[in-house]
């Protein structure tokens, strides 16, 4: 049924000029030129930081000045949760405290960035950008078993402090530029991670989806421009025509997801001692076969009539004489078709069939001990072959209507062709030659878009706010010869990722106060940073707080996802999510909770955090009733807060300390004389035991505002 909209039409109407394409940019937009190093050497001579050389000369032109260094204790839990993700423990507060040198909190700062826990603070903000999930999404939702070792490729590097533009060129093409490198192999998982839907009939328009989604998220996480919007037709704002889009989908048109052995010589053990069963069980094997074969044949038949007869028929093709096209389009047939979810040995009918399967594969079950466990996997993305299909530049993007035919191409407003590809035996050689230009220095966008992200995770907002826009329809810089320079930075110190957290962390611009109102008139958004910015928690880094607070939270690194205990009401309607059976591996860190696009862990998704659908530079920071109502009735919160005053009693020792030591334990600083006082007076009056008394008094210290946001 249509609908109208009367009220649209009339705006439209009367205000023609929004019909107009707004005028186009071109290369001398500040994205697009050559990156600057610009600064000025007299700060280093005066002894100024460099950042803060930048952010005191553009407040002093408005006539305003930085506010004053936060207090130690602050400014711990800030940089602890803004380079961990997790709060401080008291020990670390003691010792910051005791250390009165100058160098105290470069000290700090150092240890932090030493710490495993700085990659998983770091992977979090990179997984949404690059949309990373365990499942396909859409109706199915099927899940990604192997997908968790792409995050622990990011975590593991950010760790090391791999140089940004080889962590780039891995995820592009690490197949092709680093064949013998498992990691670079893992990291080609970048490119898996689009929503798909497995079981669509239309292969041609879920390949091109693949595309597009593929693209896109180039364009966002290694780019920071909307190349989506070229899709169709020339970018309405950015100079960047629809015939750039395909140049650079022109990369990976012959995308070929693969599962890959990480480890060469135990595959070759593997498939030598899979043959020696193989040979050992031949003749039960095909007794079975013989068995199913009827069924299985049906059930061949049925789903093949689900698709274009020219798609089924390529299954009668040997894979060797079909085009570069025709080898993807019959992959996706023949994965379904061929499905071992298709084959009914499992499920036949009672009868003779059925117990003759079951005898045999009791017999089979006798050579188990013979059998080679699969050497461990990874997503990872190959190609279909060193000639890829031919790449068209579809009409208003329509997959239907096919036109010129293109080659790989950078965006032309650099005026830069990309070098001839280098086939593999296998490969194209494309994505290499891509991977090359998108990680050059003479790229400007790279270095911007990266140290941008940096400070939009210290401050909030990126000095770009729109982090994934950086072309004319996102925000201009606030400090843009600021943001030259930390990109020149980076590019100069071996693209450290590393270096450019401690520069930014170490300034006196982040170390400011967050509670000042000098400016609050003249700058009441705080885009010239004459203070710094109070943050909410989000969803994961709560998590991880609440755990760690009271004590329960496992610190493990890396390894498969986990799967903490869903909400009574989600259990019973997701059965799917099964609960880790071991309670500390539900007590993991947030960033190895398993991430399913169609069921957001609930706590998550409440805070804001993305669906992981497409690419997401910068989450939205909602303030919801549920929110609250969450932290206040959840049974998980009070699960905690009954740990917490537990470790609390432990602690304490004495029970007229307990207050005092819980108020430490969850916000991080001992309690004020007043604020003391009204523990005290709670824990008195509480009408029962002490552990009863201990919980409700954390039960109402962790809805605290004050231990939901960071000053």
């Amino acid at each position: 049924m249509s609908r109208s909209f009367p009220l649209v039409a009339v705006l439209l109407t009367a205000l023609p000029a929004l019909a107009d394409d707004p005028p186009k940019l071109g290369p001398e937009h500040w994205a697009y030129k050559p990156v600057s190093a610009n600064f000025d050497r007299k700060a280093e001579a005066d002894k100024t930081h460099p950042v803060d050389a930048f952010v005191q000369e553009r407040l002093k032109k408005e006539g305003m000045t930085l506010s004053p260094v936060a207090d130690k204790t602050t400014l711990l839990r800030r940089v602890t949760f803004d380079l961990t993700g997790l709060p401080p423990t008291p020990e670390e507060l003691g010792a910051f405290l005791k250390d009165d040198s100058a160098e105290a909190f470069e000290k700090v700062v150092d240890r932090l960035l030493k710490s495993p826990h700085f990659g998983e603070r770091a992977a979090l903000f990179w997984l949404d950008v690059v949309r990373y999930a365990e499942s396909d999404g859409f109706k199915a939702d099927d899940p990604r078993p192997n997908a968790w070792r792409y995050r622990d490729y990011v975590i593991q590097s950010f760790n090391a402090d791999k140089p940004y533009d080889r962590f780039v060129m891995e995820q592009i093409a690490g197949d092709e530029l680093y064949p013998n490198d498992p990691d670079a192999i893992v990291a080609t998982g970048f490119l898996r991670h689009y929503p798909d839907e497995y079981n669509a009939v239309n292969c041609e328009q879920r390949r091109q989806e693949i595309l597009n989604d593929i693209t896109d998220t180039v364009g966002v996480a290694f780019l920071g421009v909307t190349l989506g919007c070229a899709r169709c037709h020339d970018h309405k704002t950015d100079p960047i025509p629809t015939e750039d889009y395909y140049r650079l989908q022109a990369a990976f048109v012959g995308f070929k997801p693969v599962e890959v052995a990480l480890d060469a010589n135990a595959q070759v053990d593997y498939e030598r001692r899979r043959a020696v069963w193989e040979q050992k069980t031949a003749d039960v094997r095909k007794k079975m076969a013989d068995i199913e074969k009827p069924y299985r044949e049906k059930a061949e038949a049925k789903e093949r009539m689900r698709f274009d007869p020219d798609y089924a028929k390529l299954l009668d093709v040997p894979e060797e004489k079909c085009s570069p096209k025709e080898k993807q389009i019959r992959a996706m047939v023949a994965a379904q078709v061929y499905s071992t979810k298709r084959v009914p040995a499992a499920s036949l009918a009672k009868g003779p069939d059925k117990d003759k399967w079951d005898a045999l594969a009791k017999e089979l079950a006798a050579f188990d001990a013979d059998k080679p466990k699969p050497v461990p996997t990874a997503m990872a993305m190959s190609e279909v072959g060193p000639v890829p299909p031919d790449q068209r530049l579809l009409k208003r993007g329509n997959w239907q209507k096919p036109g010129e035919k293109l080659t790989p191409g950078a965006l032309s407003v650099f005026a830069h062709e990309l070098p001839d590809a280098k086939p593999t035996d296998t490969t194209s050689g494309r994505r290499a030659a891509l991977a090359g230009w998108i990680a050059s220095k003479n790229n400007p966008l790279t270095a911007r878009v990266a140290v941008n992200r940096v400070w939009q995770q210290h401050f909030g907002r990126g000095i770009a706010a729109a982090s994934a826009d950086l072309g004319a329809t996102g925000d201009t810089p606030t400090h843009p010869e600021l943001l030259d320079w930390l990109a020149s930075e980076l590019m100069a110190r071996g693209w450290s990722l590393k270096h450019i957290h401690r520069l930014i962390v170490t300034s006196a611009t982040y170390q400011q106060t967050s509670r000042a109102e000098a400016f609050a008139r003249i700058d009441p958004d705080n885009k010239l940073l004459w203070r710094q910015n109070r943050k909410r928690l989000d969803g994961e880094a709560l998590r991880d707080s609440l755990l760690a607070v009271s004590g329960q939270l496992n610190r493990k690194f890396g390894g498969p996802s986990v799967f903490p205990e869903l909400p009574t009401e989600l259990r019973e309607v997701n059965q799917s999510w099964k609960p880790s059976a071991n309670l500390a591996e539900r007590n993991r860190r947030s960033i190895y909770v398993a991430v399913r696009r169609n069921l957001r862990f609930p706590l998550f998704a409440l805070f804001d955090s993305p669906e992981r659908v497409e690419a997401c530079s910068r989450r939205f920071v909602t303030t919801t009733a549920p929110q609250a109502l969450a932290l206040m009735n959840d049974s998980s919160t009070l699960e905690v807060a009954k740990a917490l005053g537990e470790r609390a009693e432990k602690a304490a020792g004495d029970p007229k300390k307990v207050p005092e030591t819980a108020f430490t334990l969850a916000v991080g600083r001992p309690p004020t004389t007043e604020e003391l006082a009204v523990l005290a007076d709670f824990m008195a009056s509480h009408k029962g035991t002490l552990a009863e008394a201990a919980t409700d008094l954390c039960h109402s210290l962790l809805n605290l505002n004050e231990f939901l946001y960071v000053d």
